[in-house]
């Protein structure tokens, strides 16, 4: 059992509560969707583990771990303990994860501490990715040239490419031979397609090329190139070197292109093409390569491909014949979810088990079993292990074979409950987790989704547990608990998850086109589908479904947070005109009593900059903001100038660098001047005092020319760690250029204002 299981089961789920209300507070309550919590894997040994939050940020994958205090002291824990520990996190590194570790004791009383840490190792404007594990992967086809007519080969290719996507396919590998045209071929189906298209390829000959066939033979869109000093990402197709691109992915967003190329594919195991399929969704990716055979490290290319660059999603994989179609049942409960606390992505668990664990609850599970299912293998899903334990002793006593399973039993305990579901000796399985054991039973016929849950990837997990094919399995009937709620703590059902306003009971909610069109028109005469006839549901019932998703509602608006950095004036100012209502949000998400997160609209943040003159501020215009900023520096004092030089003497690599080398060069600075017999400052400065305090300099400095910077989120200063650091945006496109050319503006300034005084 991971240690956050023993805090389920001891003190509700407070240390994960606490990591995602810090995690929300560091990135905004709409990222804390991206945390996958209790992430399964298996550690070198094969043995079954979970991390206790997994995030994908920027192409890599980041383990959080939280810990007691004990667990990072040899001498408080058992050896067993300690190296079972170290076991797991090493194999986490192993998988090639970044991995992180927080304790609880540190959350509770340094939280400041904790929040400017995960700014630090997740960047403070990080690129978080949803983990699709529980999605079902492509099945890529590879298309080989040699088997083609040679003077047709081209026409015949893309034939066949055009019609993998009239199946919904959406990736491919064209194994063409050297000579034959391959980008020739490329390039007609990206035209035939249409959307924006990025080619990429390992060499500036390939991409030079490239870019020179794009224009030849799609001569009606732009067509530019990004590689080394070139850098061109808005034309129609971009054509680009693999390292340039996977080293700026920030400048282009996930669904930039609908049409990705990767020529010389066979490379494509490389760290480099595997970061840029991370990062890029389009709607079809296809691969060219004159060596199909298996890389260096023994994986197929279309596996690498098929499972980096593209997931199905549920909706699609059923209308391709690869998942079978979902049926559904609503049952509604008396219960009353409004006031039970959540976070971003969970309820509180406390306030949850004191809702859920009741008998009447309870029972009408069983009863709905005992009324609909007659006999059909079904896996409840429950809210925690004494919720399991509970529903599969209600069924035994009502004459129903079942059992609880979850991931803290002995795993030969499991396994053998599991074997006899699969045996039939067993017709209930009651579940607290994922049964993710490496456990499959595609004969699942029912699901009972009777944990509330507000994660769209916790509920599409287990729905995904019921969705395999198997002979004679006309459809997955998942019966949804829906309990009642507030608008903005809905839990998830398949009408949220697929958004779907309408609901008859044991219709097909997911189901290829033409089998959902025949039944609609049976219902509508009032007829029952004949694959219902055995379920008492009567076919003329009806309901309207509120799929109201505060998430999918926030999804392209600006948080207050995001508003702060996107004008050049400061927080306090932002969050005094929200107080006063001059700003009024277009969305307000109540999490609690007295926490809300507020968002606007992208044409909201635009009126307000322009009806109280604000410079719009964003990652392509930031760096000539700052340059500009920097030109046209006002002089009160002389304080500002000396920050940069400061900042420009002792940065990282990263932007950062350490308060007390600020305050040392500020203290050298002035008394360089003072020993060289020159002005030292204007009347009422701070610095005319020799004898002035390290303290009262980080002040001056905190509160004057730092102010300034920050206001126009150029500067961050991270308090706990003592650094300041450089917007990531602005510096890393700094060339050495353009910070000499700064530092010659910042003497020509504090020349100009000591030559006044």
């Amino acid at each position: 059992m991971s240690k956050l299981s023993v805090y389920h089961s001891v003190s509700g789920s407070a240390a994960e509560d606490l990591f995602i209300e810090l995690f929300s507070e560091t990135f905004g309550a709409e990222k804390a969707g991206y945390l996958y919590s209790q992430y399964h894997f298996y550690d070198i040994y094969q043995n079954s583990r979970y991390a206790d939050f997994l995030l994908e940020n920027g192409g890599r994958r980041v383990a959080i771990e939280i810990d007691d205090e004990t667990s990072h002291n040899k001498s408080l824990v058992s050896s067993n303990k300690f190296y079972d520990d170290l076991l797991k996190q090493n194999s986490m590194i192993y998988l090639g994860w970044d991995v992180y570790r927080w304790a609880v004791r540190q959350m509770q009383i340094q939280p400041e501490v904790v929040k400017d840490e995960l700014r630090v190792f997740l960047g403070s404007q990080p690129r978080f990715q949803e983990i699709e594990d529980y999605l079902p992967t492509q099945r890529g086809k590879t298309l080989d040239g040699a088997q083609l007519e040679l003077k047709q080969h081209q026409r015949e290719a893309l034939d066949a490419l055009q019609a993998m996507r009239n199946r919904h396919e959406t990736i491919a590998l064209l194994y063409h031979a050297t000579g034959t045209g391959k980008t020739v071929t490329a390039v007609m189906d990206a035209k035939r397609c249409g959307g924006r298209t990025l080619f990429l390829a390992h060499t500036q000959e390939l991409v030079n090329q490239a870019a020179d066939t794009f224009r030849q033979l799609w001569p009606e869109v732009t067509v530019g190139q990004y590689m080394e000093a070139i850098k061109e990402p808005d034309a129609h197709v971009v054509c680009g070197s693999v390292q340039s691109v996977a080293l700026h992915l920030e400048d282009f967003r996930e669904d930039a292109f609908s049409y990705l190329i990767v020529d010389e594919a066979h490379h494509a195991a490389a760290d480099t093409y595997q970061k840029i399929l991370a990062h890029f969704h389009p709607a079809f990716t296809l691969g060219l390569t004159a060596t199909p055979e298996r890389t260096d490290d023994n994986r197929a290319i279309l596996d690498i491909f098929k499972n980096t660059a593209h997931k199905l999603d549920i909706r699609t994989a059923v209308e391709i014949g690869e998942l079978v179609p979902i049926r559904c049942i609503r049952i509604h409960t008396n219960i009353d979810l409004t006031k039970v606390r959540f976070n971003s992505v969970q309820y509180n668990i406390r306030d949850l088990e004191s809702k859920i664990y009741v008998p009447e609850r309870n029972r009408l599970i069983v009863d709905t079993w005992l009324q609909y299912v007659r006999d059909k293998r079904t896996v409840v899903f429950c809210a925690s292990v004494r919720h399991a334990e509970q529903i599969a002793e209600l069924f035994r006593q009502a004459g129903v074979s079942a059992a609880a399973v979850s991931g803290g039993m002995k795993p030969a305990e499991r396994r053998e409950f599991q074997d006899r579901f699969v045996r039939r000796e067993i017709l209930v399985l009651c579940a607290c987790d994922l049964l993710n054991e490496g456990w499959d039973c595609p004969e699942i016929q029912v699901l009972f989704m009777a944990r509330p849950t507000m994660s769209r990837v916790l509920y599409t997990q287990q729905l995904g547990r019921g969705m395999r094919l198997y002979p004679e399995k006309e459809s997955l009937m998942v019966f949804d608990f829906v309990d009642n709620a507030s608008q903005y703590n809905m839990p998830q059902s398949l009408h949220r998850l697929f958004k779907l306003k309408e609901y008859r009971p044991g219709e097909k909610v997911v189901a290829p086109a033409a089998e959902k069109a025949a039944e609609a028109a049976l219902y509508a005469k009032g007829e029952k589908p004949e694959a219902l006839l055995d379920w008492p549901v009567d076919a003329t019932d009806y309901e309207l479904v509120d799929v109201f998703n505060w998430q999918d509602e926030a999804v392209g608006m600006i948080s207050q947070m995001e508003f702060v950095r996107r004008v050049d004036v400061q927080t306090e100012t932002i969050e005094r005109y929200v107080r006063e209502g001059k700003l009024m949000p277009d969305l307000v998400v109540p999490m609690s009593e007295h926490r809300t997160f507020k968002y606007f609209k992208e044409e909201t943040l635009k009126r307000y900059a322009k009806q109280y003159g604000w410079t719009l501020i964003n990652d392509s215009n930031r760096k000539e903001l700052f340059l500009e900023m920097v030109r046209q520096m006002d002089m009160s004092y002389s304080y500002k100038p000396i920050l940069l030089k400061a900042i420009l003497k002792y940065a990282d690599n990263s932007g950062k660098v350490r308060l007390d080398d600020i305050v040392s060069y500020f203290r050298k600075f002035f008394d360089d001047r003072r020993n060289n017999h020159l002005k030292v400052e204007k009347a009422k400065s701070v610095y005319l005092n020799p004898r002035i305090t390290d303290k009262e300099i980080l002040r001056n400095i905190l509160t004057y020319p730092f102010k300034r910077f920050e206001a126009m989120s150029m500067l961050r200063h991270t308090k706990t760690l003592g650094v300041i650091q450089f917007d990531e945006a602005v510096w890393k496109h700094l060339s050495a250029q353009e910070k000499s050319d700064i530092l010659v503006i910042c003497d020509e300034k504090l020349k100009e204002y000591f030559d006044k005084i």
